[in-house]
Order: C-alpha cells, then sequence, then structure tokens
C-alpha cells in the first residue's frame, strides 16, 4: 500500500523555514496579510513535497517566534520527520533549543539540520557554524543527525536535502491507517458555497467521502461531504495525510482548533490523564504541588493542574517523574499520546511526555500511587495485549504480536486466558468486547421491540449497519450467531429478536384490533375491502402498515388480493371444504359449486392457493399439491 507521511520545518525565526519550504516544494506558505507584512509566520502551512508510487509526502511549516508556540505545537504533533532550520550568519538561538526540546517530548527521532542562508557566508565561517551546531547539538535527539548546507535562492542543497528527506521516509515504518480515523483539527474555517471545512493531520487510521464522524469531545455527528489533499479532490485519505474534510450538517461555530475528529467512539474523552513526564534541562522556575499548567495535546490547548504523588515541587530535571494531569476542559486521548506542558506566566516550557492511562481517577498521596502508576506505565504482557484488542477490537495473532512487541509463544498463551475470546483459529477479541457488543445487540432490539411489538423483529443488515461504526463487521456478525446458537436472540429469516419476544398488539389498541377481526369474521366470504375495516374499527393510519403485517404473520387474516382479505379461520375452512368436494383436479366452476363464490373472490381464492403451494394450476385445471 501507499504510505503517507508528513514532515515538519522548526527552528528559530527568520531563519528561513518558510523560505526554504518555497524552495523544496514551489509553494509559498505564507498566506495571511499578516505574515506578509511582517515576514514571520503566524499560522500553519502546508504544502506537498513529493508524491510517487511508493509514498506520498507533505510539509508543515511551523512558526518560530515563541509567542505562536502554540501553532508551532500543534504542527509538530502529528509529523514524521523534522527538518530543523539553522541560519548560518546566526546559528544555534533561543527558539532552536526550545523546539529541540519540545521535539524531544513529543517522541520525534527522525530528523535532518539544514544550515540556511551559506551564500551570507564564506566557506571558512560555515565550517565554523557547523561545528559549533553540532557541538550545541550534542545529547540532543539531533545528535547524529545528518547536516546539509543549503541556500534558498540560489538553490544550493536543496535537491540533496530534498532527496535526503525522500530516502529516509521510504526506510521509515508509517503510521497506522488500520485503526479507526483520528484526525487533531488544527484549523477551521468556512468556504463560499461548501460550508465548514476543517484541516488536520491523519494521525491514525483513514476516512472516506460519505463517511459518518465524530466531533469529540462534545460528540457532535457530521459526515464527510468532500475530501481534499494539497487542494486536489481525494475519495479518501490516510495516517500521515494533510487533510482538509468540508463537513456537512455544521458550522464553523460549533467547533474549534484542538478539538477531534474521529470515526470511533471508543477513544477516551478525558479531564484526568495519568502521564509520565520529562523536565527541561534548564527550568528557570521551581514546579509545585498543584500549579497551573497549560497542556498542549494533538492540537489542543487546556489549561490544568499538575499533580505529584511523591513531592510537593520540583526544581530540577529527575528523569522521568510519574504524576497526574488535572485538566479544566476535556480533551480526547489515549494511552501512548504525547503532550508539552508549558508554564502560563511567566511563559516557558515545563517539559513532556506521553499518557500512561487517558482515565486517570482521584489517588492517595505516597509511594503505593508511584508503585500502582509504574506498573501501569509497564504494563504487564497480558495489559498490552489488552492494550491493543481494546483499540482495535480484532487482531490476528501476527498483528498482536507486533503491536506488542512480545514473543509469539507467550502471546498464544495469554490468549488462552478467559479475558480473551477466539473469533477463529487467526483472530482475536477481548471477552468483554464481546459482551459489550453482545449487551448492545440486546439494547438495540429491545428498543426496536419497544417502538414496533407488532413487527417480527429488527431487519439484521440494517442492524449491522447501525453497529459498523463502533466494531469491525465480521466481529458483530460473530457475537450475533453466537448469541443465536446460545438463544440469547432468535431469528426469524431477515428479522432478529430478543430471546422471549413475540409480536404482539398494544394493550392500548387490542380492543379496536378485536372489533377489526370481530366485523371480519361476521362478513364471512363476502368481505369489504380492508380499509373499511380500518375506519370502522377507528385504526390509526401510523399503525395500518404494522397491524396488517402482524396479522398476516400470524394467519389471522389471509389477502385475497391487495383490497380483500379473509379472516384466517374462513380461509382454512374454505379450503377444507374445497378439498373434501373436488377431486384431484378440479376446475373453476366445480369449485363455485362447492363453495358458492361469485367470480369476484373465486379467482383471487384460487390464486391464492396457487401463490401457497397448495394447488398447481395446468391449463384450465388445478392439482392439489
Amino acid at each position: 500500500m501507499k504510505r503517507y507521511f508528513t514532515i515538519g520545518m522548526a527552528g528559530h525565526i527568520d531563519h528561513g523555514k518558510t523560505t526554504l519550504t518555497k524552495a523544496l516544494t514551489n509553494v509559498d506558505t505564507d498566506r495571511l496579510k499578516e505574515e506578509k507584512e511582517r515576514q514571520i509566520s503566524i499560522e500553519l502551512g502546508f504544502a506537498p513535497l513529493h508524491e510517487d508510487e511508493e509514498i506520498q509526502i507533505s510539509v508543515v511549516d511551523v512558526p518560530g517566534h515563541e509567542r505562536f508556540i502554540r501553532q508551532m505545537i500543534a504542527g509538530v504533533a502529528g509529523i514524521d520527520l523534522v527538518v530543523l532550520a539553522v541560519a548560518a550568519d546566526e546559528g544555534v538561538m533561543p527558539q532552536t533549543r526550545e523546539h529541540l526540546e519540545i521535539l524531544d517530548f513529543l517522541g520525534i527521532r527522525n530528523g535532518i539540520v539544514a544550515i540556511t542562508k551559506i551564500d551570507r557566508v564564506d566557506e571558512e565561517f560555515t565550517d565554523l557554524v557547523k561545528e559549533e551546531i553540532l557541538e550545541e547539538l550534542k545529547g540532543s535527539i539531533f545528535e547524529d543527525v545528518p547536516v546539509i548546507l543549503t541556500d534558498s535562492l540560489s538553490g544550493k542543497g536543496i535537491e540533496e536535502l530534498k532527496q535526503l528527506i525522500i530516502h529516509t521516509l521510504k526506510e521509515q515504518d508509517t503510521r497506522d491507517a488500520k485503526g479507526a480515523f483520528r484526525l487533531p483539527i488544527d484549523q477551521v474555517f468556512t468556504v463560499k458555497g461548501q460550508g465548514t471545512v476543517v484541516r488536520g493531520t491523519v494521525y491514525e487510521g483513514k476516512v472516506e467521502e460519505g463517511q459518518l464522524l465524530k466531533i469529540m469531545p462534545n460528540g457532535i455527528e457530521t459526515r464527510a461531504r468532500q475530501l481534499q489533499v494539497h487542494h486536489q479532490p481525494a475519495k479518501a485519505a490516510f495516517a500521515g495525510q494533510r487533510a482538509a474534510i468540508n463537513l456537512s450538517g455544521v458550522s464553523k461555530e460549533d467547533i474549534e482548533r484542538g478539538e477531534v475528529l474521529v470515526s470511533s467512539e471508543h477513544f477516551s474523552v478525558t479531564k484526568t490523564i495519568d502521564v509520565a513526564v520529562r523536565i527541561v534541562g534548564d527550568l528557570e522556575h521551581i514546579i509545585k504541588q498543584r500549579m497551573p499548567i497549560k497542556c498542549h495535546i494533538g492540537t489542543a490547548e487546556v489549561m490544568g493542574r499538575i499533580v505529584f504523588f511523591d513531592r510537593n515541587e520540583l526544581s530540577n530535571s529527575e528523569g522521568e517523574i510519574l504524576c497526574q494531569l488535572r485538566l479544566d476542559e476535556e480533551i480526547v486521548a489515549k494511552r501512548g499520546d504525547r503532550f508539552i506542558l508549558r508554564r502560563p506566566s511567566p511563559q516557558e516550557t515545563l517539559g513532556g511526555g506521553w499518557v500512561i492511562d487517558p482515565n486517570g481517577e482521584k489517588y492517595r498521596f505516597g509511594q503505593k500511587t508511584i508503585e500502582d502508576l509504574s506498573r501501569k506505565k509497564e504494563g504487564t504482557p497480558k495489559d498490552r495485549i489488552k492494550a491493543v484488542l481494546f483499540e482495535d477490537k480484532v487482531l490476528s495473532l501476527a498483528e498482536i504480536t507486533a503491536k506488542t512487541s512480545l514473543d509469539e509463544l507467550m502471546v498464544q498463551e495469554i490468549l488462552k486466558e478467559e479475558d480473551f475470546q477466539g473469533i477463529s483459529s487467526k483472530e482475536f477479541t477481548l471477552a468483554a468486547i464481546h459482551e459489550a457488543i453482545e449487551a448492545e445487540i440486546a439494547d438495540r432490539l429491545n428498543e426496536f421491540h419497544l417502538e414496533n411489538p407488532m413487527r417480527q423483529g429488527a431487519n439484521k443488515a440494517e442492524l449491522l449497519q447501525a453497529m459498523q461504526n463502533k466494531y469491525p463487521k465480521m466481529l458483530i456478525e460473530f457475537v450475533l450467531n453466537s448469541g443465536i446458537e446460545k438463544n440469547a436472540f432468535q431469528r426469524k429469516g431477515q428479522f432478529l429478536q430478543n430471546k422471549g419476544f413475540h409480536p404482539h398488539v398494544p394493550k392500548s389498541w387490542q380492543k379496536r384490533t378485536d372489533n377489526l377481526l370481530a366485523e371480519l369474521k361476521k362478513d364471512g366470504y363476502k368481505v369489504k375491502p380492508f380499509e373499511e375495516y380500518y375506519a370502522s374499527a377507528g385504526i390509526p393510519e401510523n399503525l395500518k402498515g404494522d397491524l396488517k403485517r402482524y396479522l398476516e404473520d400470524q394467519e389471522t387474516v389471509i389477502s385475497l388480493d391487495a383490497q380483500n382479505y379473509w379472516h384466517g379461520d374462513h380461509f382454512r375452512a374454505a379450503v377444507e371444504k374445497l378439498k373434501n368436494g373436488t377431486a384431484a383436479e378440479f376446475e373453476v366452476g366445480h369449485a363455485k359449486e362447492v363453495l358458492g363464490l361469485s367470480r369476484k373472490y373465486m379467482i383471487p381464492f384460487l390464486e391464492k392457493l396457487d401463490s401457497l403451494g397448495i394447488t398447481r394450476r395446468t391449463e384450465n385445471k388445478r392439482i392439489w399439491m
């Protein structure tokens, strides 16, 4: 399959990131009037870099000025490789160091250093700057990355840099396109005649045109009306791609940057997250217990407080610290998501880390909580298997082994435990997921029975369609078939029922139904059009269809044609009388003699016998079957 990547341009203000992006892509990512006037990037800029049969690469140009740090974090949160721009005439600057720390905390390991503006200095000075940069980068995530000398105006080194980016990404694993779709929103705008559009990097999964989606954490339902990738219409967008999605049924005011577009509800919506945090090396101010912090996660920026369980303050870097963030607003997160912490005032980057558990609880202060968090962080092999199955719902043995980095034999042994459910010889789910699906099917059927008591049950295809946004179709069918086998559900042709359900007329309409049937029975074989019985009994329009279907299913009434129905007792009596009064073969005239019916009722009655397989017509005769 084709793979998709997004790379980021990072570095100090005025170190040539935007110009370098334009040299690589021939796209000017500075769009806003203020950006043109001030010659700095305020919002994120995007451009297509390269596409061939194997990969597609996009570029994010992130702002370098410290005031625009939020946009910078939003930009790098979804990237696979960073080009760190360092100007030859200035070298490493404060924002360069801060960007490096942010990239480290976000877990971005693939990088290239581009020394820009080399035509502004002589060759000897360039060599000195390169040595200074390499010395400065020691101990950072960029210590051993390639360094390319470039000048965007003359074009020096540009093609070399581009080819290095392509080669590096071809060797790199892509994001997971198999899981549920997730896109943290970093831009919201309107297009005249089209409506609301959101833009972001697809973190995982894929989205297709027409797909039903939700905007989290508020749970607003919408649909992907149209998709674009780099201003080109697309039928789908995949993990690693920049995508613009035209949403139906929502306005620009309904959505904010930082919210998340998803295809599944299994992502946690939370305000309390257990985390592992690392602190910057040159912290200027002490971090105190329950101190206000600003958390950047995905594209969201949320205020909250940091809660320690083994200390009351932190003054320097002490490795990884297990603690908790209690946020003021809900976010969408899952285990492994990266975040950045900043001090609101005075503004500075404090550190960053990753989410151990998005559904944190209130814990007691003390070593026991730290030990519990440590166990949760490390996760037993069983915990790790449960975590990947909880996310993907169904996985093969090979997929579980790859996602957990566990030994295959160990995985096989753990999957034999009662927490897990084999749905075939090769695929597995969690017993808890099986139970949840079975309970949801039962709830949906119960709701259907309450709303439609006279119907046989819910249509199986419609039930599967309604649940496919949360679970794979094959998993729903497995649970459904399992439920039928153990008699939790009943199947009547294409319809599904809960155990013990029987179609019935609601008590509030039983008397009128009895009156209808009594009048129908009284009229014998010479019935009026069925609509007249409805009217006489006072059956409302909205009940007619279900009542007729129910009475036919129960064989209480039998249709002769679209207008005329007999009471079931009369129909069966007529069949019995005709059978006793005729030979193995009979004609219409003979039937009329036996039953004494006019042609108006006789012909539809005989045709009904044919359609039910009771008789078979041969020319002008009928044969009893």
